[in-house]
């Protein structure tokens, strides 16, 4: 029942989302088509519901060719790969809201893990990678919140082997909380996901989802 009513939940409100979003969608595909390489959407391969792979959509926000220059699949805060406009898409989460068409196709739901491209879905452990995606992805989850300022992570992280460090301080968590999301999901759940996923991009310091989601796991690299 759960997974059903979620399923009406995002076709109802995908489809009233992108009617009341489509305003501001035209400004920026006007904008986005005549800066940087006039590309207005990303199209990328990830992993999604039971492993099976789709195309998320996205604002483009970077050069087409990032994948294959500098640090691949990573991204760093002040990234030369992302342009101007990007930027500001990438830092108020505007780029990700095209993926309401994922949602109203079915690829996606509005909360659960997030889906991740092959590379790192890879770092996870295999029990990991067996369970994760049993749920529906989502445009945001807990492992957005927690990880909402990932990027900055990178540049603080003081080593040349990004991947490595992914692997070995970020990729651990992020699999201990989506397995939480797995084992925690309800109603209640998803609704504070939303909100806190909106407070955490006015208030992107704030740990106050730690105060509702009291048993969330705790990152043994910082104890947090």
């Amino acid at each position: 029942m759960y997974k059903l009513i979620k399923r009406l939940f995002d076709i109802i409100f995908g489809v009233i989302a992108l009617i009341f979003l489509s305003p501001l969608f035209l400004p920026i595909a006007l904008i986005l088509k005549f800066t940087l390489e006039g590309e207005i959407f990303y199209l990328q391969e990830r992993i999604g519901y039971k492993n099976k792979k789709f195309k998320i959509i996205k604002f483009a926000t970077m050069l087409k060719d990032s994948p294959n220059i500098g640090t691949g699949m990573i991204t760093l805060s002040n990234d030369s790969r992302v342009s101007t406009i990007g930027k500001y898409l990438r830092s108020s989460k505007i780029n990700e809201l095209p993926q309401i068409f994922n949602i109203i196709k079915g690829d996606i739901s509005f909360v659960g893990p997030r889906p991740l491209v092959e590379s790192m879905f890879n770092h996870y452990s295999l029990d990991i990678q067996k369970n994760i995606y049993k749920s529906k992805p989502g445009l945001t989850g807990i492992g957005s919140i927690v990880f909402r300022d990932e990027e900055s992570l990178f540049n603080l992280s003081k080593t040349n082997d990004l991947h490595k460090f992914y692997k070995e301080n970020i990729s651990p968590y992020k699999g201990q909380l989506e397995t939480w999301y797995r084992n925690n999901s309800s109603f209640r759940v998803d609704f504070m996901i939303i909100l806190f996923t909106a407070h955490a991009i006015i208030f992107p310091k704030s740990n106050a989802f730690r105060k509702v989601f009291k048993t969330l796991p705790k990152n043994q690299k910082t104890n947090e």
